[in-house]
């Protein structure tokens, strides 16, 4: 990439309100600051990410696909996966013009390509274990959380879909933490290798 273009991408990163803050953080970690900036900035991008995969998520359980039987795990993983979908699209754009807007000198497609290959690979992983351990999260936890649900909820008795609800998003919440981390490794040294 040749210096006008350089200066053309800087041009156009976004900026926002958090840089300031991200920037004095990773100052404080001298030669690797861009690389702590960027993953300060990936994470947050996978937070907004995560936002929007757990309101799927939950919203189509609520409104859509219940986990109840007939299908029940069928069910769980339609409705995550949909979830996923939807933030991957969205991280992709974010991490494409905020994390990483030195890269956007390479090809989108090529760059969607890789992206959504490693993200297959964390959706299968983390389908798998979200359909493996949705329903025994829900038997463990919800005797746990119980108590509270019922401060709020006086004389609230939880049925078998609440707690596959429950054990879903139990589930989901380990495998976004597995799959962020899966994620930013794969990205930054296949879709983004080529920022400095």
């Amino acid at each position: 990439m040749n210096q006008s273009e350089t200066l053309r991408i800087r041009k156009i990163a976004v900026r926002n309100p958090l840089d300031p803050m991200i920037l004095a953080v990773a100052s404080r970690f001298g030669s690797r600051s861009k690389e702590v900036e960027r993953f300060i900035k990936f994470a947050i991008v996978g937070a907004f990410g995560a936002i929007i995969d757990s309101g799927t998520v939950f919203l189509l359980q609520w409104l859509v696909l219940p986990p109840v039987e007939p299908n029940k795990a069928l069910k769980v993983a339609v409705v995550s996966t949909i979830g996923f979908l939807a933030a991957v699209i969205s991280n992709f754009i974010w991490n494409r013009v905020w994390t990483y807007p030195d890269s956007r000198g390479r090809s989108i497609r090529r760059q969607l390509a890789q992206f959504a290959t490693i993200n297959f690979i964390g959706w299968v992983g983390r389908t798998i274990w979200i359909t493996i351990a949705y329903a025994w999260l829900g038997a463990l936890l919800m005797p746990i959380l119980l108590p509270e649900i019922q401060l709020f909820r006086p004389g609230y008795a939880p049925s078998a879909s609440a707690e596959a609800k429950l054990g879903t998003m139990a589930a989901w919440l380990i495998g976004v933490t597995v799959v962020m981390i899966w994620n930013f490794l794969a990205n930054r040294y296949w879709t983004y290798n080529d920022v400095k």
